[in-house]
């Protein structure tokens, strides 16, 4: 596992984002992790967390795209964060654009924001987390509507490796929907290999006990490649 990908996982833990215990996620599933994007909270955090997506966007694209997408509302400072830190750290100046999720009636009106999309252009998805894939099979009728775009990508912070609307893998179903890459900084293995009874600041937090909790968590919910 590259280094960046520990540092994101040890990030998440010590920024509160990374959650252990008994939980309900959004889809009704009892989940003994959480992740919980909305605990970034300040301005160094959010900088950090942009310098991931970075590493990983230019591990799996390249310079192969040119505007971020952050759907509404969790994507929409990834979006801009990431478009920051490529500007500071690579000298690239890459487009942003996200939605509202009301039509504006005045002013310049629309639902999108940012960016204005033109034909041709080759858009990346950036997103927190993503288990049923909601918010893209929302957001790619819009982008679809503003110009004849190229889906490039969908990168997430953590991909849980959990089932989404069919038996496959979220991220693989939304990959082959759209025919796009999809991708995640660190997946749920990642995780589970690298704290697997390792001390982070003088605790274990994924003993033995959890472990096989995870475990069978993944066995009933996990999707296919």
């Amino acid at each position: 596992m590259e280094a960046y990908k520990r540092e994101l996982i040890e990030f998440m833990v010590r920024s509160g984002v990374l959650l252990f215990g008994d939980f309900t996620a959004k889809s009704g599933r009892k989940t003994p992790y959480f992740i919980d994007a909305g605990r970034y909270r300040t301005g160094a955090q959010i900088s950090r967390l942009a310098r991931f997506y970075v590493r990983a966007i230019e591990a799996e694209l390249g310079h192969d795209f040119d505007v971020l997408f952050g759907p509404a509302y969790k994507g929409i400072p990834l979006a801009v964060a990431t478009a920051m830190a490529f500007h500071d750290d690579r000298g690239r100046d890459v487009g942003f654009c996200f939605n509202r999720k009301e039509q504006k009636d005045h002013g310049e009106g629309g639902l999108l924001v940012g960016h204005r999309l033109r034909d041709g252009d080759r858009v990346v998805l950036i997103e927190d987390v993503t288990t049923a894939g909601t918010s893209v099979h929302e957001s790619v009728p819009l982008l679809r509507a503003a110009a004849k775009i190229e889906l490039t990508g969908l990168v997430v912070s953590v991909d849980r490796m959990e089932r989404g609307r069919t038996e496959q893998n979220s991220l693989s179903e939304l990959a082959r929907s759209y025919a796009m890459k999809t991708f995640a900084i660190v997946t749920i293995e990642d995780i589970m290999e690298h704290l697997h009874g390792r001390e982070l600041d003088g605790r274990v937090l994924l003993d033995d006990a959890l472990y096989e909790k995870m475990l069978a968590y993944r066995a009933e919910y996990g999707g296919k490649l």
